[in-house]
């Protein structure tokens, strides 16, 4: 297609892009200067990934603009509409990069890609699977009396669609009344691309045709809610006449269709029609001086009634709609939930993405596993064998050997040898136990080929999060609120904690067993037939990290790094690289709910999971890969992220051993590390000094290691505005607070050589600060390594 090689994604309509070539950092990601047409495709992703809300806005390099000087037809020929650079790049996107972009839309809330048109094969796709990614919390009309709130995967939500097109051409922009429409009254959002957006009146060329999908979702607030209730809106990008099959679709499906029309159009073509949704008409005169809103009757013939009388500015028109489609919800018996639509577009000879074989058979197998899960805390118990009490029993041993906190007057080897005697008889256990059906389930769908690999873990992904999302959505709340209310509640508090743990089943508690499976498989004999079925698991979970999904490094719920699972699967992924595995750490550590996931997930479009109350444990990793451009530059072949648990602060602690683990988890972000993130909340200054404190006695742990001073930064988190002056003020009391802790740390760990922050962290109070609002997450760090 022309469009697709005027900015350098021909190559890419057959060999699709992938999310690991998308997070590669680049050296327009280092330079930060403006793209050129041909790297627009890379600015925009890059832009977007990172939840970038002026990401539709990327503009061209200054060689075009001196190059500006043809005609105004050849400029527009030259330029590129928006809504173009987002077809063009979901056209050339794999699946998973696909429903990475479409998270990453509905973060900035953005309308996302629903009927994807293909020019160049006349088809049209349905865009489910892409979508199927999306979880919001809204609080609708029958919670409003308990101001609660539900949290749902929006495909699946049952919601009224309204649709929004156009026949011939109108007077004033649709997607502009859109946004108007959909935007609250303390807050606008730029939804929809529209023509008073920056490039929206150059012509579009391959997203004629287009529909576009967003979601109102009420946030409970009756002074702030447009409508009290939750509604899909779609809008079809060009002539209906044209585009008569996206338009059949929504007649379908729609609990009502506006059509923006000049009051001459002809209107004859709805006869032809299966309509299901009311039909409104916005007529305009042919000056554009005024509207008017009509019902139309479709059947027996067509009548249009007059719901308006004649208005003459857009924000009238606005609130007319506003009152119509406010109606509409009050009484409309016609809800759907997207998935459902995909039985009407499947009739209208629209394609749906997740019709492929790869995602299909990638469902089934993640369904074979679900479909055994009644309970999550029974799942663990009687599936996951190798987990539970004798993970945590081995993992105690293993401490307890380097530790010895239990020896007391005892002889250390014969302790050493009785512990080991122990750990030996707890690995037999796990071989009697043995690899539940669901496991083997699970390591089926993980060594398929690559793409269905992908799919399988997707799958089993939201289906384990849908399984477990009304437990947990409760239980962390009340976490949260009795965390910030009663903090002295000790017991109370890891009750919930508790609870929570147990609620939890993710895809990290598959591979944990995974990675117990190795361990003691890899003391069978080499003929064993279990031994050959295991010893490949290694290389496909580093494909994995390459692929872009994450890893967990150290296991929350036994306070254990799985050393041989680990170890493995990083000299995997150093023959997969072709030993150019020259890595750099970046680790972020911080209090609970402070942001830290969602900061990495800004910085670097990554996907840490990011929830309420302590939604990490343990501490995860992905990697970005570096590009060869920039790799002599930054002194590595990747990046390696990790995500920590959250930090307790001390009075919240139930007992030495919870702290003992926090200043464990501090101590290994530190060791690892070239960069350490330091994200503080301003807004409790207990709770900074508490986890100033073990990230402090973390650094002063590792100096006598040799290890070179890991970069540290601060971020400072504001859920408001903070004055330059008092910024500054708290930044020098933030120097002032670790040169004291250092005095105090070095005192504890019995290193008095140790006398200054310097002498441990590599760290600049001028240029090693950084604020950030948690209401516009506009953070933005610029990282640089040592060494």
């Amino acid at each position: 297609m022309e469009v697709l090689s005027k900015i350098g994604l021909d190559d890419h309509y057959e060999n699709k892009l992938t999310l690991s070539t998308v997070l590669e950092i680049d050296r327009n990601d280092i330079s930060g200067k403006k793209t050129e047409m041909e790297s627009l495709p890379g600015a925009f992703l890059k832009k977007l990934m990172m939840a970038n809300a002026n990401a539709r806005s990327v503009c061209l390099a200054s060689s075009d603009a001196d190059n500006s000087s043809s005609d105004a037809g050849s400029d527009s020929y030259n330029a590129i509409n928006p809504l173009d650079l987002t077809t063009a790049v979901f056209l050339c996107s794999d699946a998973l990069l696909q429903q990475a972009l479409v998270q990453k839309m509905s973060l900035c809330q953005f309308a996302i890609p629903f009927l994807l048109p293909d020019h160049e094969t006349r088809e049209i796709t349905m865009m489910l699977w892409s979508m199927r990614g999306i979880v919001r919390k809204f609080s609708p009309s029958y919670h409003a009396f308990t101001k609660s709130f539900v949290e749902e995967r929006l495909v699946l939500s049952q919601v009224p669609l309204v649709s929004f097109v156009r026949q011939g051409k109108s007077n004033f922009s649709k997607s502009l009344i859109l946004n108007k429409l959909l935007s609250n009254p303390k807050q606008h959002h730029d939804t929809f691309c529209h023509r008073n957006m920056t490039c929206c009146d150059i012509p579009r060329r391959i997203s004629d045709g287009l529909v576009e999908i967003a979601w109102y979702l009420p946030c409970g607030n009756r002074n702030v809610d447009r409508f009290t209730d939750p509604v899909a809106v779609a809008n079809l990008r060009g002539d209906i006449r044209v585009f008569d099959k996206q338009f059949s679709f929504l007649c379908q499906t729609s609990a009502a269709v506006y059509i923006f029309c000049d009051d001459t159009q002809n209107i004859k073509m709805l006869e032809g029609i299966d309509m299901k949704a009311e039909v409104f008409l916005v007529t305009t005169s042919s000056q554009g001086k005024f509207f008017t809103l009509k019902k139309m009757a479709t059947k027996p013939s067509l009548k249009t009634t007059t719901v308006s009388q004649k208005k003459r500015s857009e924000e009238d028109l606005v609130k007319v709609l506003q009152t119509s489609v406010a109606t509409m919800l009050e009484t409309c018996p016609s809800k759907i939930s997207v998935e459902n639509m995909a039985k009407s577009a499947r009739r209208s000879g629209i394609l749906v993405d997740e019709d492929g074989e790869e995602c299909q058979s990638a469902r089934k197998n993640a369904g074979k596993i679900t479909r055994t899960i009644t309970t999550v805390a029974e799942f663990k118990s009687k599936q996951l064998l190798s987990q539970g009490s004798v993970w945590k029993g081995l993992s105690w041993l293993e401490k307890e050997s380097y530790r010895l906190r239990k020896a007391g007057r005892q002889n250390v080897e014969h302790y050493r040898s009785y512990l080991k005697t122990q750990e030996k008889e707890l690995r037999r256990k796990q071989e009697r136990l043995g690899k539940s059906p669901p496991m083997a389930d699970f390591l089926h769908g993980v060594v398929t080929s690559e793409a269905q690999r992908s799919h399988f873990l997707r799958w089993l992904e939201m289906d384990l999060e849908n399984l477990s999302r009304q437990d947990l959505s409760g239980l962390r709340d009340q976490y949260t609120d009795l965390r910030r209310k009663s903090p002295q509640a000790k017991e109370r508090i890891a009750e919930i904690d508790m609870n929570i743990s147990d609620c939890c089943l993710g895809l990290e508690h598959f591979f944990r067993e995974c990675g117990q499976l190795y361990k003691y498989t890899s003391y069978l004999p080499e003929y064993s037939q279990q031994r050959k079925v295991m010893e490949h698991l290694p290389a496909h979970c580093a494909q994995m990290l390459l692929d872009g999904f994450p890893v967990e490094l150290f296991d929350g719920d036994a306070s254990n790094i799985p050393m041989k699972w680990i170890t493995d699967v990083l000299a995997e992924l150093h023959d997969v690289m072709h030993s150019k595995s020259n890595v750099k750490v970046v680790t972020i550590l911080g209090a609970e709910n402070v942001g830290k996931s969602t900061l990495l997930n800004t910085m670097f479009g990554l996907r840490f999971s990011v929830g309420g109350g302590r939604c990490t444990r343990g501490a995860y990793l992905q990697l970005i890969g570096v590009g060869e451009d920039v790799r002599n530059e930054l002194g590595c072949d990747c990046l390696m992220v990790i995500d920590t648990e959250g930090l307790k602060p001390h009075q919240m602690n139930q007992d030495d051993d919870s702290h003992e683990r926090d200043k464990d988890v501090a101590t290994l972000a530190v060791g690892l590390s070239d960069v350490v993130i330091v994200n503080i909340s301003e807004d409790s200054a207990a709770e900074i000094k508490d986890v100033l404190e073990i990230v402090v006695q973390a650094f002063v742990r590792m100096h006598d290691t040799g290890k070179i001073r890991p970069v540290c930064h601060f971020v400072h988190t504001h859920k408001s505005d903070v004055p330059t002056r008092e910024r500054k003020e708290r930044e020098t009391q933030l120097s002032a607070q670790l040169e004291q802790m250092i005095a105090t740390a070095s005192g504890a760990e019995r290193k008095h050589k140790i006398t200054k922050i310097s002498d441990v962290i590599e760290y600049d109070p001028d240029a090693n600060n950084w604020c950030g609002n948690t209401d516009t997450q506009t953070t933005w760090l610029h990282l640089h390594f040592t060494g």
